[in-house]
Protein backbone atom coordinates (compact mmCIF):
# COMPACT_ATOMS: atom_id res chain seq x y z
CA UNK A 1 0.00 0.00 0.00
CA UNK A 2 1.29 3.45 -0.78
CA UNK A 3 2.48 5.42 1.81
CA UNK A 4 -0.33 8.37 2.33
CA UNK A 5 1.75 11.71 1.72
CA UNK A 6 2.52 10.11 -1.73
CA UNK A 7 -1.38 9.08 -2.23
CA UNK A 8 -2.26 13.00 -1.70
CA UNK A 9 0.45 14.26 -3.86
CA UNK A 10 -0.33 12.42 -6.45
CA UNK A 11 -3.83 12.87 -5.74
CA UNK A 12 -2.99 16.67 -5.86
CA UNK A 13 -1.35 16.98 -8.94
CA UNK A 14 -3.79 15.50 -10.83
CA UNK A 15 -6.35 17.68 -9.72
CA UNK A 16 -4.13 20.56 -10.85
CA UNK A 17 -3.77 18.73 -14.44
CA UNK A 18 -7.48 18.44 -14.33
CA UNK A 19 -7.92 22.10 -13.08
CA UNK A 20 -11.03 21.19 -11.36
CA UNK A 21 -12.80 23.70 -8.77
CA UNK A 22 -12.24 23.35 -5.39
CA UNK A 23 -15.58 22.78 -4.37
CA UNK A 24 -16.50 20.03 -6.61
CA UNK A 25 -13.05 18.46 -5.88
CA UNK A 26 -14.18 18.46 -2.06
CA UNK A 27 -17.67 16.93 -3.11
CA UNK A 28 -15.49 13.67 -4.52
CA UNK A 29 -13.69 13.51 -1.52
CA UNK A 30 -16.49 13.25 0.88
CA UNK A 31 -17.98 10.69 -1.41
CA UNK A 32 -14.81 8.76 -2.22
CA UNK A 33 -12.64 9.54 0.80
CA UNK A 34 -8.89 7.84 0.19
CA UNK A 35 -10.50 6.00 -3.25
CA UNK A 36 -10.64 9.83 -4.75
CA UNK A 37 -7.17 9.19 -6.11
CA UNK A 38 -8.66 6.83 -8.40
CA UNK A 39 -11.44 8.76 -9.52
CA UNK A 40 -9.28 11.90 -9.79
CA UNK A 41 -6.90 9.94 -11.92
CA UNK A 42 -9.99 8.34 -14.29
CA UNK A 43 -10.49 12.00 -15.67
CA UNK A 44 -7.54 12.08 -17.19
CA UNK A 45 -8.23 8.56 -19.20
CA UNK A 46 -10.12 8.68 -23.01
CA UNK A 47 -13.90 7.84 -22.24
CA UNK A 48 -15.23 4.60 -23.27
CA UNK A 49 -17.04 4.71 -26.65
CA UNK A 50 -20.36 2.71 -26.39
CA UNK A 51 -23.34 2.52 -29.22
CA UNK A 52 -26.83 0.92 -28.39
CA UNK A 53 -28.17 -1.48 -31.92
CA UNK A 54 -31.60 -1.50 -32.52
CA UNK A 55 -33.24 -4.27 -31.78
CA UNK A 56 -34.81 -4.82 -35.50
CA UNK A 57 -32.11 -3.60 -38.11
CA UNK A 58 -29.19 -5.60 -39.12
CA UNK A 59 -26.28 -3.77 -37.78
CA UNK A 60 -22.58 -5.82 -37.76
CA UNK A 61 -21.57 -4.15 -34.87
CA UNK A 62 -23.55 -6.61 -32.50
CA UNK A 63 -20.43 -8.71 -32.58
CA UNK A 64 -18.58 -5.60 -30.24
CA UNK A 65 -18.21 -6.10 -26.78
CA UNK A 66 -21.71 -5.68 -24.59
CA UNK A 67 -22.47 -3.11 -22.03
CA UNK A 68 -23.11 -5.55 -19.00
CA UNK A 69 -26.20 -4.11 -18.00
CA UNK A 70 -27.94 -3.43 -21.15
CA UNK A 71 -28.54 -6.45 -23.85
CA UNK A 72 -28.34 -4.26 -27.12
CA UNK A 73 -25.16 -1.68 -25.83
CA UNK A 74 -21.95 -2.23 -27.54
CA UNK A 75 -18.29 -0.52 -26.53
CA UNK A 76 -16.24 0.31 -29.54
CA UNK A 77 -12.31 0.18 -29.76
CA UNK A 78 -12.22 3.37 -31.36
CA UNK A 79 -14.70 6.43 -32.12
CA UNK A 80 -15.72 6.62 -36.10
CA UNK A 81 -16.89 9.57 -37.64
CA UNK A 82 -20.78 8.68 -37.19
CA UNK A 83 -22.11 11.50 -39.41
CA UNK A 84 -20.43 9.94 -42.54
CA UNK A 85 -21.60 6.30 -41.87
CA UNK A 86 -24.74 5.79 -43.54
CA UNK A 87 -26.31 3.37 -41.20
CA UNK A 88 -25.95 5.79 -38.24
CA UNK A 89 -28.48 7.88 -40.65
CA UNK A 90 -30.96 4.68 -40.96
CA UNK A 91 -31.06 4.49 -37.37
CA UNK A 92 -29.44 1.28 -36.56
CA UNK A 93 -28.10 2.30 -33.70
CA UNK A 94 -27.82 5.20 -31.03
CA UNK A 95 -24.56 6.86 -29.89
CA UNK A 96 -25.47 6.33 -26.20
CA UNK A 97 -23.35 6.45 -23.21
CA UNK A 98 -22.83 3.51 -21.61
CA UNK A 99 -23.81 4.25 -18.07
CA UNK A 100 -27.15 5.80 -18.89
CA UNK A 101 -27.98 2.23 -20.49
CA UNK A 102 -28.61 1.97 -16.88
CA UNK A 103 -31.82 2.30 -17.11
CA UNK A 104 -32.34 -0.97 -19.04
CA UNK A 105 -32.03 -2.64 -15.43
CA UNK A 106 -34.77 0.08 -13.83
CA UNK A 107 -37.21 -0.85 -16.12
CA UNK A 108 -36.42 -4.93 -15.77
CA UNK A 109 -36.45 -4.09 -12.14
CA UNK A 110 -39.98 -2.49 -11.50
CA UNK A 111 -42.47 -3.19 -14.37
CA UNK A 112 -43.57 -5.95 -16.31
CA UNK A 113 -42.44 -4.98 -20.21
CA UNK A 114 -45.13 -7.82 -21.71
CA UNK A 115 -47.57 -4.94 -20.49
CA UNK A 116 -48.54 -2.45 -22.82
CA UNK A 117 -47.32 0.15 -20.72
CA UNK A 118 -47.71 4.19 -20.92
CA UNK A 119 -44.97 5.67 -20.24
CA UNK A 120 -43.33 9.43 -20.13
CA UNK A 121 -39.98 10.52 -20.58
CA UNK A 122 -40.35 13.65 -19.54
CA UNK A 123 -37.03 15.37 -20.55
CA UNK A 124 -36.25 13.47 -23.71
CA UNK A 125 -33.72 15.08 -26.18
CA UNK A 126 -31.59 14.14 -27.81
CA UNK A 127 -33.63 10.90 -27.85
CA UNK A 128 -31.37 8.39 -26.16
CA UNK A 129 -33.81 6.91 -23.53
CA UNK A 130 -36.84 7.27 -25.52
CA UNK A 131 -35.11 4.91 -28.01
CA UNK A 132 -34.24 2.77 -25.24
CA UNK A 133 -37.48 2.57 -24.33
CA UNK A 134 -39.20 2.10 -27.56
CA UNK A 135 -37.30 -0.99 -27.90
CA UNK A 136 -37.72 -2.46 -24.43
CA UNK A 137 -41.49 -1.77 -24.81
CA UNK A 138 -41.21 -3.42 -28.59
CA UNK A 139 -43.87 -1.84 -30.13
CA UNK A 140 -46.38 -2.74 -27.25
CA UNK A 141 -47.72 0.20 -25.06
CA UNK A 142 -47.21 3.94 -25.90
CA UNK A 143 -44.45 6.39 -25.51
CA UNK A 144 -44.79 10.18 -24.97
CA UNK A 145 -41.53 11.45 -25.64
CA UNK A 146 -41.39 15.33 -24.29
CA UNK A 147 -39.03 18.16 -24.41
CA UNK A 148 -39.73 21.56 -23.07
CA UNK A 149 -37.02 23.68 -25.52
CA UNK A 150 -38.43 23.61 -29.08
CA UNK A 151 -35.43 23.60 -31.03
CA UNK A 152 -33.73 21.00 -28.89
CA UNK A 153 -37.86 18.84 -29.59
CA UNK A 154 -36.87 18.94 -33.24
CA UNK A 155 -33.51 17.18 -32.68
CA UNK A 156 -35.69 14.71 -30.60
CA UNK A 157 -38.38 14.35 -32.99
CA UNK A 158 -35.80 13.15 -35.97
CA UNK A 159 -34.33 10.54 -33.96
CA UNK A 160 -37.47 9.26 -33.02
CA UNK A 161 -38.44 8.41 -36.85
CA UNK A 162 -35.02 7.08 -37.08
CA UNK A 163 -35.39 4.53 -34.81
CA UNK A 164 -38.73 3.55 -36.53
CA UNK A 165 -41.54 2.66 -33.95
CA UNK A 166 -45.07 3.89 -34.41
CA UNK A 167 -46.10 4.04 -30.77
CA UNK A 168 -44.20 7.05 -29.92
CA UNK A 169 -46.08 10.83 -29.76
CA UNK A 170 -43.33 13.83 -29.36
CA UNK A 171 -44.36 16.78 -27.45
CA UNK A 172 -43.16 19.80 -26.91
CA UNK A 173 -44.53 21.30 -23.16
CA UNK A 174 -43.34 22.61 -19.95
CA UNK A 175 -42.95 19.87 -17.20
CA UNK A 176 -46.25 21.56 -15.45
CA UNK A 177 -48.77 20.81 -18.55
CA UNK A 178 -48.89 17.61 -17.63
CA UNK A 179 -50.83 17.74 -14.84
CA UNK A 180 -53.82 18.00 -17.14
CA UNK A 181 -52.49 13.89 -17.78
CA UNK A 182 -53.27 13.19 -13.53
CA UNK A 183 -52.90 9.64 -12.73
CA UNK A 184 -52.50 8.39 -16.65
CA UNK A 185 -48.89 7.14 -16.80
CA UNK A 186 -47.61 3.65 -15.19
CA UNK A 187 -43.78 4.84 -15.89
CA UNK A 188 -42.69 8.41 -15.70
CA UNK A 189 -39.15 9.18 -16.68
CA UNK A 190 -36.97 12.06 -15.16
CA UNK A 191 -32.90 12.47 -16.62
CA UNK A 192 -33.00 16.17 -14.96
CA UNK A 193 -31.25 18.82 -16.29
CA UNK A 194 -28.41 18.99 -13.95
CA UNK A 195 -24.68 20.54 -13.37
CA UNK A 196 -23.41 17.84 -15.72
CA UNK A 197 -20.67 16.99 -12.97
CA UNK A 198 -20.19 13.46 -14.76
CA UNK A 199 -19.10 14.72 -18.13
CA UNK A 200 -15.82 16.40 -16.72
CA UNK A 201 -13.96 13.78 -18.37
CA UNK A 202 -15.41 14.07 -22.11
CA UNK A 203 -16.61 17.85 -22.20
CA UNK A 204 -13.93 20.04 -20.69
CA UNK A 205 -16.48 22.88 -21.59
CA UNK A 206 -18.72 21.20 -18.57
CA UNK A 207 -15.89 22.61 -16.07
CA UNK A 208 -15.72 25.99 -17.00
CA UNK A 209 -19.27 26.21 -16.39
CA UNK A 210 -19.59 24.32 -13.14
CA UNK A 211 -19.93 26.60 -9.94
CA UNK A 212 -21.83 25.70 -6.60
CA UNK A 213 -24.47 28.41 -6.81
CA UNK A 214 -25.13 26.02 -10.48
CA UNK A 215 -25.50 23.04 -8.10
CA UNK A 216 -28.11 24.58 -6.19
CA UNK A 217 -29.82 26.12 -9.35
CA UNK A 218 -29.80 22.77 -10.63
CA UNK A 219 -31.09 20.95 -7.63
CA UNK A 220 -34.28 23.56 -6.66
CA UNK A 221 -35.29 23.17 -10.70
CA UNK A 222 -35.15 19.45 -10.05
CA UNK A 223 -37.61 19.51 -7.33
CA UNK A 224 -39.65 21.44 -9.37
CA UNK A 225 -39.84 19.12 -12.03
CA UNK A 226 -40.30 16.30 -9.74
CA UNK A 227 -43.44 18.19 -8.37
CA UNK A 228 -44.61 18.73 -11.74
CA UNK A 229 -44.62 15.61 -13.04
CA UNK A 230 -45.71 13.39 -10.29
CA UNK A 231 -49.68 13.86 -10.34
CA UNK A 232 -49.39 12.27 -14.42
CA UNK A 233 -48.22 8.96 -12.46
CA UNK A 234 -50.95 6.32 -11.55
CA UNK A 235 -50.79 4.77 -8.16
CA UNK A 236 -48.79 1.97 -8.25
CA UNK A 237 -46.79 3.64 -11.17
CA UNK A 238 -42.64 4.31 -11.13
CA UNK A 239 -40.61 7.25 -11.38
CA UNK A 240 -37.33 6.76 -12.65
CA UNK A 241 -35.39 9.53 -11.98
CA UNK A 242 -31.19 10.10 -12.93
CA UNK A 243 -28.67 12.92 -13.34
CA UNK A 244 -25.49 12.85 -14.76
CA UNK A 245 -23.85 14.01 -11.51
CA UNK A 246 -22.29 13.20 -8.46
CA UNK A 247 -23.42 15.54 -5.57
CA UNK A 248 -25.76 14.41 -3.53
CA UNK A 249 -27.55 17.78 -3.64
CA UNK A 250 -28.90 16.83 -6.80
CA UNK A 251 -29.38 13.25 -6.38
CA UNK A 252 -30.05 11.77 -2.57
CA UNK A 253 -31.22 15.01 -1.13
CA UNK A 254 -33.83 15.19 -3.79
CA UNK A 255 -34.75 11.85 -3.29
CA UNK A 256 -35.19 12.72 0.58
CA UNK A 257 -36.97 15.70 -0.41
CA UNK A 258 -39.61 14.14 -2.50
CA UNK A 259 -40.08 11.28 0.02
CA UNK A 260 -40.70 13.96 2.53
CA UNK A 261 -43.71 15.21 0.48
CA UNK A 262 -45.35 12.35 -1.12
CA UNK A 263 -46.06 8.17 -0.06
CA UNK A 264 -43.31 6.57 -2.23
CA UNK A 265 -41.32 3.47 -1.58
CA UNK A 266 -37.74 2.85 -3.50
CA UNK A 267 -37.69 -0.04 -5.82
CA UNK A 268 -34.31 -2.22 -5.16
CA UNK A 269 -31.93 -2.80 -8.61
CA UNK A 270 -30.32 -6.40 -8.59
CA UNK A 271 -26.83 -5.86 -9.06
CA UNK A 272 -23.76 -8.01 -10.38
CA UNK A 273 -20.63 -6.75 -8.35
CA UNK A 274 -18.55 -7.12 -11.78
CA UNK A 275 -20.45 -4.22 -13.36
CA UNK A 276 -18.52 -1.64 -10.44
CA UNK A 277 -22.06 0.29 -10.18
CA UNK A 278 -22.67 1.16 -6.42
CA UNK A 279 -25.71 1.32 -4.10
CA UNK A 280 -26.40 4.28 -2.22
CA UNK A 281 -28.74 4.82 0.50
CA UNK A 282 -29.75 7.94 2.41
CA UNK A 283 -32.16 5.96 4.86
CA UNK A 284 -34.93 4.54 2.95
CA UNK A 285 -34.26 6.38 -0.09
CA UNK A 286 -31.88 4.26 -2.33
CA UNK A 287 -30.17 4.80 -6.17
CA UNK A 288 -27.25 3.64 -8.13
CA UNK A 289 -24.09 6.05 -8.71
CA UNK A 290 -21.40 5.33 -11.53
CA UNK A 291 -18.19 6.84 -10.63
CA UNK A 292 -15.48 6.56 -13.98
CA UNK A 293 -13.00 4.54 -12.16
CA UNK A 294 -15.49 1.89 -11.16
CA UNK A 295 -17.27 1.62 -14.41
CA UNK A 296 -16.21 1.39 -18.36
CA UNK A 297 -18.79 4.81 -18.11
CA UNK A 298 -19.62 7.86 -17.22
CA UNK A 299 -20.46 9.81 -13.78
CA UNK A 300 -24.35 8.77 -13.99
CA UNK A 301 -26.75 8.51 -10.91
CA UNK A 302 -30.35 6.54 -10.94
CA UNK A 303 -32.80 6.09 -8.69
CA UNK A 304 -36.60 3.84 -9.02
CA UNK A 305 -39.69 5.62 -6.99
CA UNK A 306 -43.03 3.50 -6.36
CA UNK A 307 -46.09 6.06 -6.09
CA UNK A 308 -47.62 4.70 -3.23
CA UNK A 309 -50.28 7.68 -3.04
CA UNK A 310 -54.27 7.57 -4.83
CA UNK A 311 -53.84 9.47 -7.91
CA UNK A 312 -57.58 10.48 -9.66
CA UNK A 313 -57.46 10.04 -13.63
CA UNK A 314 -57.68 12.29 -16.07
CA UNK A 315 -60.87 12.78 -18.35
CA UNK A 316 -60.17 13.74 -21.44
CA UNK A 317 -61.78 16.66 -22.96
CA UNK A 318 -64.35 16.35 -26.07
CA UNK A 319 -62.64 14.15 -28.66
CA UNK A 320 -61.62 16.29 -31.63
CA UNK A 321 -62.83 15.23 -34.48
CA UNK A 322 -59.73 13.08 -36.72
CA UNK A 323 -59.64 12.62 -40.74
CA UNK A 324 -59.45 8.84 -41.92
CA UNK A 325 -58.21 8.15 -45.44
CA UNK A 326 -60.63 6.51 -47.09
CA UNK A 327 -61.03 4.40 -50.69
CA UNK A 328 -58.19 3.57 -53.09
CA UNK A 329 -56.21 5.95 -51.04
CA UNK A 330 -56.96 3.57 -47.52
CA UNK A 331 -56.06 0.12 -49.88
CA UNK A 332 -52.13 1.43 -51.06
CA UNK A 333 -51.50 2.62 -47.28
CA UNK A 334 -52.93 -0.69 -46.08
CA UNK A 335 -50.48 -2.14 -48.94
CA UNK A 336 -47.27 -0.60 -47.30
CA UNK A 337 -47.44 -1.42 -44.09
CA UNK A 338 -46.99 -5.12 -41.98
CA UNK A 339 -50.77 -6.22 -41.27
CA UNK A 340 -49.20 -7.46 -37.84
CA UNK A 341 -48.87 -4.05 -36.57
CA UNK A 342 -52.61 -3.38 -37.00
CA UNK A 343 -51.78 0.16 -38.67
CA UNK A 344 -54.45 2.92 -37.84
CA UNK A 345 -54.25 5.45 -40.32
CA UNK A 346 -54.99 9.14 -39.49
CA UNK A 347 -54.83 12.48 -41.95
CA UNK A 348 -53.65 15.72 -40.33
CA UNK A 349 -54.21 18.10 -43.74
CA UNK A 350 -52.62 16.44 -46.34
CA UNK A 351 -50.25 14.12 -44.28
CA UNK A 352 -50.91 10.56 -43.26
CA UNK A 353 -49.86 9.14 -39.80
CA UNK A 354 -50.51 5.88 -38.63
CA UNK A 355 -50.68 4.58 -35.10
CA UNK A 356 -50.62 1.13 -33.72
CA UNK A 357 -54.69 0.24 -33.21
CA UNK A 358 -54.15 -0.76 -29.24
CA UNK A 359 -52.13 2.87 -28.98
CA UNK A 360 -54.56 5.42 -30.90
CA UNK A 361 -56.74 5.74 -28.02
CA UNK A 362 -54.49 7.02 -25.61
CA UNK A 363 -52.43 8.62 -28.11
CA UNK A 364 -55.59 10.71 -29.11
CA UNK A 365 -56.06 11.77 -24.98
CA UNK A 366 -52.03 13.27 -25.14
CA UNK A 367 -52.76 14.98 -28.71
CA UNK A 368 -56.15 16.73 -27.04
CA UNK A 369 -54.03 17.65 -24.28
CA UNK A 370 -50.53 18.26 -25.34
CA UNK A 371 -48.84 20.36 -27.78
CA UNK A 372 -47.44 17.94 -30.23
CA UNK A 373 -45.00 18.08 -32.65
CA UNK A 374 -44.76 14.24 -34.19
CA UNK A 375 -47.15 11.72 -33.63
CA UNK A 376 -46.62 7.44 -34.86
CA UNK A 377 -45.10 7.19 -38.44
CA UNK A 378 -45.69 9.35 -41.17
CA UNK A 379 -46.17 7.71 -43.81
CA UNK A 380 -47.32 9.30 -47.39
CA UNK A 381 -48.76 12.84 -48.16
CA UNK A 382 -50.95 13.14 -50.76
CA UNK A 383 -51.19 15.45 -53.64
CA UNK A 384 -53.29 15.62 -55.99
CA UNK A 385 -54.52 11.92 -55.68
CA UNK A 386 -51.32 10.90 -55.62
CA UNK A 387 -49.49 9.05 -52.90
CA UNK A 388 -45.66 10.84 -51.78
CA UNK A 389 -43.97 8.30 -49.51
CA UNK A 390 -42.67 10.25 -46.37
CA UNK A 391 -39.11 9.50 -45.20
CA UNK A 392 -40.56 8.16 -41.86
CA UNK A 393 -41.84 5.11 -43.26
CA UNK A 394 -38.41 4.15 -44.90
CA UNK A 395 -37.11 4.25 -41.65
CA UNK A 396 -40.52 2.70 -39.78
CA UNK A 397 -39.75 -1.31 -38.88
CA UNK A 398 -43.50 -1.95 -40.27
CA UNK A 399 -42.70 -0.63 -43.46
CA UNK A 400 -42.84 -3.71 -46.47
CA UNK A 401 -40.12 -3.05 -48.57
CA UNK A 402 -41.22 -5.44 -50.67
CA UNK A 403 -44.20 -3.08 -52.15
CA UNK A 404 -41.09 -0.71 -53.39
CA UNK A 405 -38.36 -0.99 -56.34
CA UNK A 406 -35.22 -0.32 -54.59
CA UNK A 407 -31.55 0.87 -55.40
CA UNK A 408 -28.44 -0.39 -53.76
CA UNK A 409 -25.71 2.23 -53.18
CA UNK A 410 -22.13 1.48 -52.34
CA UNK A 411 -21.15 4.08 -49.27
CA UNK A 412 -19.58 6.92 -51.20
CA UNK A 413 -22.58 7.79 -53.79
CA UNK A 414 -24.83 6.58 -49.78
CA UNK A 415 -22.95 10.05 -48.75
CA UNK A 416 -23.89 11.75 -51.35
CA UNK A 417 -27.20 10.69 -50.97
CA UNK A 418 -27.21 12.34 -47.57
CA UNK A 419 -25.83 15.35 -48.36
CA UNK A 420 -29.21 15.25 -50.78
CA UNK A 421 -27.14 15.83 -54.07
CA UNK A 422 -28.31 14.53 -57.12
CA UNK A 423 -27.74 10.93 -58.63
CA UNK A 424 -26.92 9.55 -61.49
CA UNK A 425 -30.36 8.17 -63.22
CA UNK A 426 -28.74 5.38 -64.96
CA UNK A 427 -30.29 2.19 -63.87
CA UNK A 428 -33.15 4.04 -61.48
CA UNK A 429 -36.38 2.54 -62.30
CA UNK A 430 -39.42 5.34 -62.90
CA UNK A 431 -41.24 6.63 -60.11
CA UNK A 432 -40.46 6.65 -56.28
CA UNK A 433 -37.53 4.13 -55.01
CA UNK A 434 -36.34 3.20 -51.72
CA UNK A 435 -32.53 3.85 -51.65
CA UNK A 436 -30.48 1.14 -49.32
CA UNK A 437 -27.08 0.47 -47.99
CA UNK A 438 -25.97 -2.81 -47.08
CA UNK A 439 -29.45 -3.79 -47.39
CA UNK A 440 -30.84 -0.91 -45.13
CA UNK A 441 -33.13 1.49 -46.08
CA UNK A 442 -31.88 5.01 -45.86
CA UNK A 443 -34.67 7.18 -47.76
CA UNK A 444 -36.18 7.92 -51.08
CA UNK A 445 -35.62 9.03 -54.47
CA UNK A 446 -38.59 10.04 -57.46
CA UNK A 447 -36.82 9.08 -61.10
CA UNK A 448 -38.38 10.90 -63.66
CA UNK A 449 -37.48 10.49 -67.43
CA UNK A 450 -34.98 13.44 -67.12
CA UNK A 451 -33.76 13.47 -63.44
CA UNK A 452 -34.00 11.94 -60.39
CA UNK A 453 -35.53 13.95 -56.97
CA UNK A 454 -33.64 12.81 -53.88
CA UNK A 455 -35.98 13.38 -51.37
CA UNK A 456 -34.13 13.16 -48.41
CA UNK A 457 -35.19 15.55 -45.93
CA UNK A 458 -33.11 19.14 -46.47
CA UNK A 459 -33.16 19.62 -42.50
CA UNK A 460 -31.67 16.22 -41.94
CA UNK A 461 -28.78 16.49 -44.19
CA UNK A 462 -25.27 15.94 -43.67
CA UNK A 463 -23.18 19.08 -44.19
CA UNK A 464 -20.03 18.21 -42.85
CA UNK A 465 -16.27 17.20 -45.38
CA UNK A 466 -15.39 13.99 -45.93
CA UNK A 467 -15.31 10.71 -47.41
Amino acid sequence: MPHTANLNFVAAYLIHMTNLPEPFQQTIRNLLGERSTEFFHSLRENSPISVRVHPLKNHPWRNLEQVPWSEAGRYMKERPAFTLDPLFHAGTYYVQEASSMFLEQAFQASVDLDEPLRVLDLCAAPGGKSTHILAMLNRRGLLISNEAIRSRASILAENIQKWGYANCVVTNNDPSDFQRLSGFFDVVVVDAPCSGEGLFRKDPGAIAEWSSQNVQLCASRQRRILSDAWDALREGGVLIYSTCTYNTLENEDNLCWLRDQRDVAFVQIPLDPAWGVEEVRAGDVVGYRFFPHRVRGEGFFLSVVRKLESAPSVRSRAAKKLSFPTGKTAQVLANWITPESSPEFIMFNDLVFFLPAGATEDATVVIQNMHVIYAGTNVATVKHEKLIPAHALAMSVDMRADQFPSIDLDASTAIRYLRRETLPSADIPRGFALVRFEGTPIGWVNALPNRVNNLYPAEWRIRIAGR
